[in-house]
């Protein structure tokens, strides 16, 4: 008998038809985030579920699902959405999908980078609407990129993809972790800075840490305060990393000179204040979203799910100590 296998969305790319060739495949057909109800009436009685960043996998969840749930596999690098612990507790898989994403991750960290540097969307927008009336040497006047510096807040493989990248920029690279990478200091030229320092020293941040109870608005009013006025700040990674009340106070009172945001701390709410500003891009959380990665990711997800089922310890599994448990091999 075929398992039974929940998908919270339709993926791009072959792997779901990977999937439906191995299992008994029910898929929520509608482009939006099942609510909470719609959630747990979905993985009722599955073995398996696949689901993503935006949906909520809580005890409750679990519940619903019943005892036959082994795995849980999130189509997302990041597993803040699931209670890990939980799942563990009942003996359930947790997988994600991490290195398939980086340097797409990375390119889109640069180009919104270079992007409120540069005024382009402004510019865009002034030009669409009508208001270039033609050449002029005070127009839409930007900040360099090259030769400047960059600080990276967290040196994971998405922080480091973006300081290979600054090379090519000959910008000076200064980056803070939890824990100091001498390896990668030599291998990519890049300088360890406590936070406060790195804060104080860069004309960007760019921050790729993972979202934890402790890294939760590691950027406030006090290290926005820090930054120099003529500073953006780019977040590539989890919205609430940012405090985003106290970085809407900053841009207006100009104690930086902007920001790009992929990500919110509400998500999908992005406040109006924010939509306003000039000196601010936002796009809606698009990291990863190249059909490359994306169909990439659905497969790693599928792979990671089939494993689990099929009594094979996935590729990426969160929390090995289910291992036993599970009887994985």
């Amino acid at each position: 008998m075929k398992k039974r296998v929940f998908v919270t969305r339709v993926l791009p790319g072959p792997a779901l038809d990977v999937l439906k060739q191995k299992c008994e495949v029910e898929i929520n057909q509608e482009d939006r985030v099942l609510t909470k109800k719609e959630l747990m009436e979905g993985v009722k009685g599955k073995d398996g579920l696949l689901c993503l960043l935006t949906d909520k996998i809580d005890a409750e969840v679990m519940d619903a699902a019943g005892p036959n749930l082994k795995v849980i596999s999130n189509y997302a690098v990041g597993y803040d959405n699931i209670d890990v612990a939980e799942a563990t507790k009942r003996g359930i898989a947790v997988t994600n999908t991490p290195g398939v994403l980086t340097e797409t991750t990375a390119d889109l960290t640069w180009a919104i980078m270079m992007a409120v540097a540069r005024r382009i969307v402004e510019a865009d927008n002034f030009l669409r609407s009508g208001q270039w009336k033609g050449w002029a040497p005070c127009l839409m006047l930007g900040s360099d990129v090259y030769g400047k510096t960059l600080g990276i807040v967290g040196l994971g493989r998405i922080g480091k993809a973006v300081a290979r990248r600054a090379k090519g920029f000959n910008m000076k690279v200064l980056y803070y972790d939890i824990n100091r990478d001498e390896q990668a200091e030599k291998e990519l030229g890049v300088t360890y800075a406590p936070l406060e320092e790195l804060l104080k020293q860069s004309d960007f941040v760019s921050i790729h840490a993972p979202l934890t109870e402790k890294t939760r608005h590691l950027i406030g009013e006090r290290e926005l305060r820090l930054m120099k006025p003529t500073a953006f700040l780019i977040n590539v990674a989890r919205g609430p990393l940012v405090d985003e009340a106290a970085l809407i106070r900053a841009l207006k009172e100009k104690w930086i000179a902007g920001a790009a945001l992929d990500v919110f701390e509400r998500e999908p709410y992005v406040p109006e204040e924010l939509i306003k500003m000039k000196n601010v891009v936002l796009v809606p959380h698009i990291g990863s979203a190249t059909v490359e990665t994306r169909s990439k990711m659905a497969m790693m997800a599928v792979e990671n799910l089939l494993a689990v089922l099929e009594g094979k310890i996935p590729p990426n599994l969160v929390n090995p100590e289910v291992i036993p448990k599970l009887g994985l091999k």
